[in-house]
């Protein structure tokens, strides 16, 4: 069995070994917390072994396997890795090991989140492997079933609501990306669907027009493309603490994912026709979602509707089309994976404590719970792209490579984007001013205890991961920037 594998079953063993267990919870705990911590020591792992292996050439789609699946459809189960799927296995890690620490007291049933829970991460880690069309398909589908339950069971507020919206709007985005994927496969006349036999083939330019734009769309979707963004906000509040920090942590970056890998990839030349219209939509995700955080009162609108504007820029630099912008492109989807995680995992022990997220009912929280205060600085910092934070180094680098393009057009659209950082401030400082630093709304809330041991655990986690990318990138950095490069060598065509 090829090891990539174990990334899916380590999660399929977790349901096995929760759906076995008794109704105790410290039994389902220890569970769930051995299965992720053999995540994230496995994704490590990996990332090492893949060092010593890819000997400077992170390009190379190492620890390669193909078995046939269906051989009528031309069906492979096949996967393998680049340096682009290894930083997206380690964000996966570590999302999934302290959003299980950010789960100890959920009620009611334990079990059963944590066997759905497990499903979402199988869904996820599945499609980083993958390089098989229709398996990767089968991996996206596998991810967003788990997300109705999860959020309407155990969300709060107008959780039914946000479920079903965020169901139908994603399974609706699949079904383009499900006409997109067989397009390619029957118009490039490929003996399988294994994206890298795929890329070595030309499909007609009259067919990428087509597809190229449903598959786009299919996958920027999840992105939280614009005008097809909604579903992320009502999903995002309504979701319980450690789906939040996966959805938005991790589950969005498979539509940055798989518009790089599948759509830009495989129909170059109608990427390069057809950027400049869904760049200007993407525009508008960057400057739309970061001027609608700053009308917001609620703390998971106020994030969610950052993930918009973050996750925008995401897909605004892929379709920049070059080395720089796509580098800083995955950049981003590490850095907004962990700020993202950070801040919800942070709201959910803020509300667990206070009992609201209304910023017009918190006050003196930095005084009352210093930990949970201090941290949440440090999220904002990152957000709005402090020096040695994450955040900085990812939009510095797609900043700089956007603003390589020479004309008119892409200038304006790279300054309008740049506006986000300042309307990002706005919002970060005024919140962490309310809620940290004015005054103490409720005389309940002085005698709120800080964080609790395994709350500091999935907090530090994130918080060392983001200094490590900001103050540190190159480990991480030159992986990605090797493996862009077939891509920018399938334009260049």
């Amino acid at each position: 069995m090829n090891f990539l594998s174990l990334f899916v079953l380590i999660p399929a063993l977790m349901m096995m070994g929760l759906f076995v267990s008794n109704s105790r919870k410290q039994i389902q705990f220890v569970v769930a917390t051995g299965a992720s911590l053999l995540m994230i020591l496995s994704g490590i792992i990996t990332y090492m072994y893949f060092i010593e292996r890819a000997a400077g050439n992170a390009a190379t789609m190492l620890f390669t396997a193909d078995t046939v699946w269906y051989a009528p459809f031309n069906i492979h189960y096949s996967v393998g890795i680049d340096g682009i799927s290894v930083a997206m296995l380690l964000l996966t890690s570590v999302i999934v090991f302290t959003g299980v620490f950010a789960s100890w007291k959920i009620d009611p049933l334990p079990k059963e989140f944590f066997l759905w829970y497990s499903l979402l991460s199988i869904g996820v880690y599945g499609f980083f492997i993958s390089t098989d069309l229709f398996t990767m398909f089968m991996y996206y589908e596998i991810a967003l079933i788990p997300m109705y339950l999860l959020i309407g069971v155990w969300g709060s507020g107008r959780k039914e609501y946000g479920a079903m919206k965020l169901t139908l709007m994603l399974m609706g985005g699949s079904a383009l990306l499900l006409v997109g994927i067989l397009g390619i496969y029957y118009g490039s006349g490929a003996t399988s669907m294994n994206i890298l036999e795929i890329a070595k083939l030309h499909i007609p330019i009259e067919l990428q027009r087509y597809f190229f734009p449903l598959t786009f769309m299919g996958f920027g979707v999840l992105g939280a493309l614009f005008p097809f963004h909604t579903w992320s906000p009502d999903g995002h509040a309504s979701a319980p603490t450690a789906v939040s920090m996966l959805h938005a942590g991790v589950l969005m970056k498979l539509g940055g994912y798989g518009a790089f890998r599948v759509a830009i990839y495989l129909m170059p030349d109608a990427a390069k026709e057809m950027s400049w219209f869904f760049l200007i939509l993407t525009g508008i995700s960057v400057v739309y979602g970061a001027f609608a955080a700053i009308r917001q009162t609620d703390l998971k609108y106020i994030n969610a509707y950052s993930s918009v504007s973050h996750c925008g820029l995401v897909l605004f630099a892929i379709l920049m089309l070059n080395e720089t912008a796509m580098t800083g492109a995955i950049l981003q989807m590490l850095s907004h994976g962990l700020m993202t995680a950070l801040f919800f995992a942070l709201i959910g022990m803020i509300y667990g404590r206070t009992h609201t997220r209304l910023i017009t009912e918190m006050g003196g929280l930095m005084k009352i719970l210093p930990f949970l205060g201090v941290s949440y600085v440090i999220a904002g910092l990152a957000s709005l792209g402090l020096p040695s934070l994450s955040g900085f180094v990812a939009e510095m680098t797609i900043f700089v490579g956007s603003f390589q393009h020479t004309d008119t057009f892409h200038r304006v659209l790279t300054i309008v984007a740049i506006t986000s950082i300042v309307i990002t401030a706005v919002y970060i400082l005024r919140v962490v001013g309310k809620i940290l630093f004015g005054a103490v709304q409720d005389a309940h809330h002085e005698h709120l205890t800080d964080a609790t041991w395994y709350e500091r655990l999935s907090v530090v986690t994130l918080i060392i991961a983001i200094f490590a990318i900001g103050s540190a990138p190159f480990w991480i950095s030159g992986l990605i920037h090797d493996s862009v490069i077939p891509v920018i060598g399938q334009l260049a065509k």
